[in-house]
């Protein structure tokens, strides 16, 4: 099976720690972020990975390399000229993705107890283009879904901003789930990716398809998950660890 790790990115509310290193390799209980994910997805039956790489990339390659690839095949996909975004960043790896089965994505810095072989078995048992791991938890920018756990919107409760491609959108017709980063996507997606420009965003892209496509939220039980997004979280971290 194949995954993908979103591992490009800068890490600004981790500094000064990515200052000099890229966030994929903070340590976690004495372990960095990205061995953690690909300890997970491998226990899980993913033996095919491809990370993208942005800042302080080189690091990133060399750590891989040191631990022997850890034992599976693992592939870099290079955006060190220029940061794709999360969309942009799929698009740029469609390549790898080349056996006409479904794959999971997971950001480098989401730590959970998501059961990822029950995640992928749900995903090829219905007939959505992407099913995304949500919950109820706290944040401002949340998707919308219907009562079918389909896609329709996104809402910041902060601003009053709101985004949907459904017709008369009202939001208080929705549940509002936060994303967690973690998603499994049909390789057909990348059809629908033929318009859009070399850098966009993945939750935009869903948002501009969920009205004609199936994009599921899954929401799992007992769901612990943490962010390690910013200083405070690293603790945190180490407990759900």
């Amino acid at each position: 099976m194949k995954a993908m790790i979103f591992a490009a990115g800068l890490g600004t509310r981790l500094r000064p720690l990515t200052d000099t290193m890229p966030k994929a390799l903070i340590l976690v209980k004495n372990k960095p972020l990205l061995e953690h994910v690909i300890e997970k997805l491998k226990a899980a039956g993913f033996d095919e990975i491809i990370i993208n790489i942005h800042h302080f990339g080189q690091q990133i390659i060399d750590f891989v390399r040191s631990e022997n690839y850890f034992g599976i095949r693992i592939e870099f996909s290079d955006e060190r000229e220029r940061l794709l975004d999360t969309g942009g960043a799929l698009k740029k790896a469609a390549w790898f993705f080349d056996d006409g089965m479904p794959f999971l994505i997971h950001n480098v810095d989401i730590l959970s107890n998501v059961n990822l072989n029950e995640l992928y078995e749900f995903h090829k048992k219905h007939a959505y283009l992407a099913t995304l791991v949500v919950s109820p938890r706290k944040t401002f920018r949340n998707l919308l879904f219907d009562e079918n756990k389909l896609l329709k919107g996104w809402i910041n409760t902060k601003t009053g901003e709101k985004r949907s491609p459904v017709t008369d959108f009202d939001p208080v017709q929705y549940t509002a789930l936060a994303f967690s980063g973690i998603h499994v996507l049909d390789p057909v997606v990348f059809n629908f990716m033929n318009n859009f420009p070399e850098k966009f965003s993945i939750i935009d892209f869903y948002l501009s398809i969920c009205n004609r496509e199936k994009l599921c939220g899954y929401v799992p039980s007992n769901l612990q998950l943490i962010d390690v997004g910013k200083l405070d979280s690293l603790s945190q971290a180490e407990k759900i660890l």
